[in-house]
């Protein structure tokens, strides 16, 4: 069933793996669905070359206004929400695919500002996060303390940058990184999407208080795994609530991105289409 009697036109800005899906999905789901593919840009317009019509193809990231696009889907890099996600609102509601970006004060706030200037929505995709509504209603009660988002997979699998970049395994599973998600997103801006979308799943708590662990794992050859640690104040009896979900997702060796959660972005896209255009920062 199509999700409106008017189609909803969506842009794709980026074109690896998710992308790649995305624009698969939309293309041959989408019409039944009410949704028309009107764009695809990539940092690198070659990749395109022989898999996307020229007419779809997006040159220069500043003129997809002219292709009056509803939402505009970033699936690329965090440097394109911190240096383009304000402008896009002015034309479509954004979804974000990594909310690392949002690690950043400042690109947090120019997005909350854009987003009621232009009526338009930013809505954060899921990704990996297990559990996120649980997380939300649970933080909206005042039941959360604390939480704590673990990341483990090979070490193929991680596009570091800055001190964690040069950092070597000693063992075949090492710690990379323990302490508030805001201090590593900067560092693993493609590896901690899931620990970012916690934070925004836990505005209590926020990147600042949600702790990010990432682990490097020699045996995680195919195979992300995430786990997800909270508990509540104590109660009358001075125990506490507590929840630990354990997530062993495929990957390929080497992808940043598991088969699990490329399924996961395609129904946030859904989603996010069938949700009021709201001004704020909202998960899907």
């Amino acid at each position: 069933m199509a999700l409106d009697r008017v189609p909803r036109k969506v842009g794709i800005v980026g074109y690896g793996r998710l992308g790649q899906s995305l624009v698969s999905h939309l293309l041959t789901q989408g019409p039944e669905l009410g949704l028309e593919l009107v764009f695809v840009w990539n940092r690198d317009p070659g990749r395109m070359a022989g898999s996307i019509p020229p007419s779809l193809q997006l040159q220069n990231l500043a003129t997809l206004g002219e292709r009056h696009p509803d939402l505009v889907v970033e699936v690329a890099h965090p440097k394109i929400v911190q240096e383009s996600g304000a402008e896009i609102l002015r034309y479509a509601n954004l979804l974000v695919g990594s909310p690392s970006a949002l690690a950043d004060q400042a690109t947090e706030r120019q997005l909350l500002e854009a987003s009621h200037r232009w009526g338009h929505a930013v809505f954060v995709a899921r990704g990996a996060l297990w559990g996120a509504e649980d997380i939300t209603r649970l933080d909206e009660a005042g039941g959360l303390q604390s939480l704590r988002v673990t990341m483990a997979t090979h070490p193929d699998g991680f596009r570091l940058e800055g001190p964690l970049a040069t950092m070597r395994s000693t063992g075949p599973r090492a710690v990379l990184y323990e302490g508030p998600v805001r201090g590593l997103c900067p560092h693993a801006p493609r590896n901690s999407n899931t620990m970012a979308a916690a934070a925004l799943a836990a505005p209590s708590l926020g990147f600042d208080r949600v702790i990010g662990v990432l682990v490097a794992d020699f045996s995680l050859k195919n195979m992300h795994v995430v786990d997800v640690e909270l508990s509540g104040p104590p109660g009358p009896t001075g125990q506490s609530f507590a929840v630990h979900t354990h997530r062993e997702n495929p990957a390929e060796p080497g992808a940043v991105t598991g088969s699990a959660t490329v399924t996961t972005f395609w129904r946030s896209l859904v989603g996010c289409c069938q949700l009021p255009s709201k001004p704020g920062i909202h998960l899907c």
